[in-house]
């Protein structure tokens, strides 16, 4: 089923690339494509966080058509086929998991983690014929929370990171207190310096955890809005103006709106 409904798509590709396809379609390269990737990828992961399963069938068949399209740009150009793609895929996790498919045995989980940092650098070479660096493989167009669990997560896996949670906890209280200081007696840069130093400090003791803190942040933001148009709603029944209220007023409904989320 999974194979017929994959080789249906790359025929439909195929058609609206044709002589006689969509104009529009055949118009596209990879490049032209990249921004729809990243698009149809935000809306997959926001359908994921909702929970609703017709709409993560639909934004994951979004992705997958984009893929198979991309794929198919590059296969006429003669450079690599999907199938090139997902063989080297499917060769590259057999190699990053040696106790799945090979004798290695691993004592915990960090242990794992590393010989998959090992694993994954080796397979990349600099034009010296060295291992790059451990973030060489990060994208630098990274939302910026993601780039932070991220940076942690491969610092860590060298053993960069702090010994403990307590020095970590400890790490966020000082940054805490230097970012008050510099509200206090600091320039708008140093404010900022601060600020940034103190999130990604967070990120980590997210992360060590076992919270991503992108994924916590854009949680927070959906119970705000949810919350923010409840107020709205409110405001609206009472034939008010939300922005004429007073901060009480708006309180009372903030309350209002939290207390209806935890009967929902």
């Amino acid at each position: 089923m999974e194979n017929t409904a994959l080789q249906d798509l790359i025929e439909l590709v195929k058609r609206l690339t044709a002589e006689d396809g969509c104009p529009w379609d055949r118009e596209q390269t990879p490049e032209s494509l990249a921004d729809y990737v990243i698009e149809e990828s935000h809306e997959l992961v926001a359908a994921i966080r909702k929970g609703n399963v017709a709409d993560i069938r639909e934004e994951l068949g979004d992705v997958a058509f984009l893929l198979v399209f991309i794929a198919y740009l590059y296969e006429k150009k003669g450079e690599f086929t999907l199938a090139d793609a997902l063989d080297n895929n499917r060769a590259k996790m057999i190699r990053r998991h040696p106790h799945v498919f090979g004798e290695t045995k691993f004592d915990n989980r960090e242990e794992q983690l590393k010989t998959w940092e090992k694993i994954k650098r080796s397979e990349h070479k600099t034009a010296d014929g060295e291992e790059e660096g451990i973030f060489a493989s990060l994208p630098p167009s990274l939302p910026a929370l993601v780039k932070a669990y991220r940076l942690h997560s491969k610092a860590a896996r060298v053993g960069f990171t702090f010994a403990n949670d307590e020095e970590c906890e400890q790490q966020v209280e000082a940054e805490w207190l230097e970012w008050l200081d510099a509200c206090q007696n600091g320039t708008l840069e140093e404010q900022k310096h601060e600020l940034g130093d103190l999130v990604f400090t967070i990120a980590e003791i997210g992360r060590r955890k076992g919270l991503k803190i992108n994924e916590a942040t854009e949680l927070a933001n959906l119970r705000f809005l949810e919350r923010f148009e409840k107020m709205e709603q409110y405001a609206r029944e009472e034939k008010r103006d939300l922005a004429e209220m007073s901060m009480e007023e708006k309180e009372k409904l903030w309350a209002r709106a939290k207390e209806s989320e935890s009967k929902e």
